[in-house]
């Protein structure tokens, strides 16, 4: 079983589903309704909860099953895209994790957590989305450097997703956590090859 991040309006997913207008990325045939996967809770924004409970698919041609996770959530997390990317960004200014825990009224595990996830694969991030921000902008200006590889990705997301809200003004409405999650495939923590 695969993930495959899609649009966060579950109806629009829906429709584009049941339409035959999603395909497999593996071998590009078209995905179709295949139950729904575990029910979830997930902590958002301002201690909101959502109840979520994932699409499944199963490609016709392959035959693989996917789960399809809406880009506001990342594969493998309790915490919404926006409250690990407001972290990530608290961490980019040079705190610790113990103050951006209590900042999100968090535990300090899990916060630790993300920012080694993330400092594990900042490198891989910087690359795509300074690759991602040549490609969006008519006149890319590059990020300066920061004090840390986590730093320098965080500021390069940012940076490519302000690229894609001028080329795509409909990006406004979608966070740059959320851009980056799905430009990436959700794999801002965890390695394009780890299991779900």
């Amino acid at each position: 079983m695969s993930v495959l991040v899609v649009d966060s309006d579950g109806l629009l997913v829906e429709r584009q589903l049941r339409q035959g207008r999603l395909t497999c990325p593996a071998c590009e045939a078209v995905l179709a309704p295949w139950g729904h996967g575990r029910p979830r809770l997930i902590r958002g924004d301002l201690g909101a909860r959502l109840f979520l409970r994932p699409r499944r698919t199963r490609c016709s041609g392959c035959k693989v099953t996917h789960v399809l996770l809406a880009e506001a959530l990342w594969p493998r997390r309790a915490d919404a895209a926006a409250v690990i990317g407001a972290g990530l960004e608290i961490a980019a200014s040079g705190m610790g994790h113990r103050r951006v825990a209590a900042h999100l009224g968090l535990a300090e595990g899990t916060v630790r957590g993300w920012l080694r996830a993330f400092a594990g694969r900042a490198e891989d991030v910087r690359r795509h989305f300074t690759v991602a921000l040549v490609a969006l902008a008519d006149d890319p200006v590059m990020p300066d450097a920061a004090a840390s590889a986590l730093a320098d990705a965080v500021s390069v997301v940012a940076a490519a997703h302000r690229a894609a809200a001028t080329k795509w003004p409909g990006m406004l409405t979608v966070s740059r956590w959320e851009f980056a999650g799905r430009a990436i495939g959700g794999r801002l923590l965890t390695s394009p090859s780890s299991a779900i």
